[in-house]
């Protein structure tokens, strides 16, 4: 059985191309009820995780792995553990996961639960935990990668917050799924550093109504893409705006 799941292992690390060549040890719990319905919204600020173009396959990440925020919109390939838990583990099975939440500890349990501060655990959706793990079960033992992210369309800006405060929710990004430096340009300024104001959400402290907005984005995986006029002028707060640009990486 050893030599079988060393096999799957290589198998499986090259159906889904990772972008990391080292399989992770952790633990999976699932959360959200039987139709995932339950992980809807959370920490990283996507709202509704169908429209926003991440789907069911979605997990709160642990303190460690979430890394305050920098890493929503992260993909993880997960495998069940079955060297450890051959009762409870679906061998041959894999699922990709998107970071759209935080789990965070549980001081009332020891250590602070499964979703510890040192510990890398992924409290995945029912549905996708189900793939690799046997429901009675009710926390596995993993295997796990960061790997690319594959989108539908281009990447997406959701423009919130009110003048002299701009609160920029980045969705529906591919590559490495996650932002590593953001900066925007109105049609009447220079460009303007943006920060991490909660989950993948990024702001400016500047008055750009009623200008165009360009942003500069670079990904964690090092990409860096310019979305020139993005955002029309005459564009209202709550608003969500497509593009025609996607990360590779």
């Amino acid at each position: 059985m050893g030599n079988t799941f060393l096999q799957l292992l290589a198998v499986v690390a090259l159906c889904f191309a990772p972008a990391r060549s080292d399989w992770l040890p952790g633990t999976a719990t699932f959360y959200g009820g039987a139709d995932g319905s339950g992980t809807m919204g959370g920490a990283c600020g996507y709202g509704n995780l169908y429209d926003q173009g991440y789907g069911i396959n979605n997990a709160a990440l642990s303190t460690p792995l979430f890394n305050d925020g920098a890493s929503c919109g992260q993909c993880y390939l997960i495998i069940c553990d079955y060297s450890k838990a051959p009762d409870w583990c679906k061998l041959g099975k894999a699922i990709t996961v998107t970071g759209t939440n935080y789990c965070p500890p549980n001081y009332d349990l020891p250590y602070g639960g499964w979703c510890n501060a040192t510990r890398p655990h992924f409290d995945m959706s029912q549905p996708a935990w189900e793939n690799i793990g046997i429901y009675s079960a009710g926390i596995v033992p993993i295997l796990y990668q960061q790997v690319k992210c594959w989108r539908y369309g281009g990447v997406r800006f959701t423009i919130n917050g009110f003048n002299y405060f701009e609160l920029v929710l980045v969705t529906n990004m591919a590559g490495s799924g996650s932002i590593a430096s953001m900066s925007v340009k109105g049609s009447c300024t220079g460009w303007i550093q943006m920060t991490r104001n909660w989950g993948a959400n990024w702001q400016c402290l500047a008055g750009l109504a009623g200008q165009a907005l360009s942003f500069n984005v670079t990904s964690t995986g090092g990409q860096t893409i310019v979305f020139d006029d993005a955002v029309p002028a005459g564009w209202s707060f709550g608003q969500t705006f497509s593009t025609y640009h996607q990360f590779d990486y």
